[in-house]
């Protein structure tokens, strides 16, 4: 993920410390628990159907899914994945993250890379587990972080994730794949901790399908059910080399005023999801109802 321009891959603690896994997922809330898919090796696994629709219909389930990378996924996790139906993996990641924690080869599944950030400027990676473990480092990410600064960059971000070139690419792809009648299978998408590239397009998607706000936000917020449990131990150990942990919560969960600003940004530049698949991501004006030919109830 992307903090203040630096980008910290958290491929190797997404899973790590796991063993609370199972009584965790039967305690989750029960929105929560009709949604997700339990794989221990990949959190945040969601079904995006299930969600009604203002005029009553309701989104098609076991068709598209949401989450994290997918570098970990192994054992028993396979085969529940492969039971998914999924046959297109589309990778919102950058090319960096790819190659630091590339998803694994899965027979029957084409894998389709889609850098939203290609036109980010940003900086060099740095390993989050090196950094949260080194005092200067904790020191520096608290000064950047801390006094609400981690929200503003969160918010930019989401902004941006709206307006960059790279995004309309990526996410114009995305859409057009995910319109098309012939598509076989099921289809997953994912970023590296599956909340805010793969939030966005979660959130555009069951927006177009017509649901309504609300629940739009009740999806995007599942996140925070999902992940933050399983980043544990990035917690503990910014807390063991004198970080505040409190600091990393902005960034490594998902706040509600995050999605509200990538809409605001959605309705200033383009009026309506409508005019954002149109003018923003170059879409075909014919897209947004096939989406909803393919992916609702009728």
């Amino acid at each position: 993920m992307y903090i203040g321009g630096t980008f910290w891959p958290l491929e190797s603690f997404v899973t790590e410390g796991r063993s609370d896994c199972a009584v965790r997922i039967f305690s989750m809330t029960d929105l929560t628990h009709a949604h997700a898919v339990s794989l221990a090796t990949v959190p945040n696994l969601r079904d995006l159907g299930g969600w009604a629709t203002a005029d009553g219909r309701r989104v098609r389930s076991g068709l598209v899914f949401r989450s994290t990378e997918l570098h970990r996924l192994a054992g028993d996790d396979l085969t529940k994945f492969d039971a998914l139906g999924i046959t297109a993996v589309f990778d919102l990641r950058t090319v960096a993250e790819r190659s630091a924690a590339p998803d694994p080869d899965l027979p029957g599944v084409a894998e389709v890379p889609l850098d939203v950030l290609a036109d980010s400027s940003t900086a060099m990676p740095a390993r989050l587990n090196e950094v949260v473990a080194d005092p200067a480092a904790v020191a520096e990410a608290s000064e950047v972080l801390g006094g609400g600064k981690a929200a503003e960059l969160m918010e930019g971000t989401y902004r941006q994730i709206v307006s960059l070139p790279s995004a309309h690419a990526a996410y114009h792809r995305l859409f057009t794949a995910l319109a098309e009648p012939a598509q076989p299978g099921a289809a997953l998408f994912h970023c590296t901790t599956g909340k805010d590239r793969t939030g966005w397009a979660a959130a555009t998607f069951l927006t177009v399908l017509g649901v309504g706000r609300d629940e739009v936000f009740d999806d995007y917020l599942l996140t925070n059910d999902e992940l933050i449990p399983a980043l544990h131990p990035v917690f503990a150990a910014f807390q063991a080399a004198g970080g505040d942990p409190d600091v990393l919560k902005p960034v490594l969960g998902v706040q509600r005023n995050y999605l509200e600003g990538a809409f605001e940004e959605m309705t200033a530049q383009f009026g309506d999801i409508e005019g954002y698949f149109r003018d923003g991501l170059g879409l075909d004006p014919a897209v947004p109802e096939q989406l909803r030919k393919r992916y609702l109830d009728q």
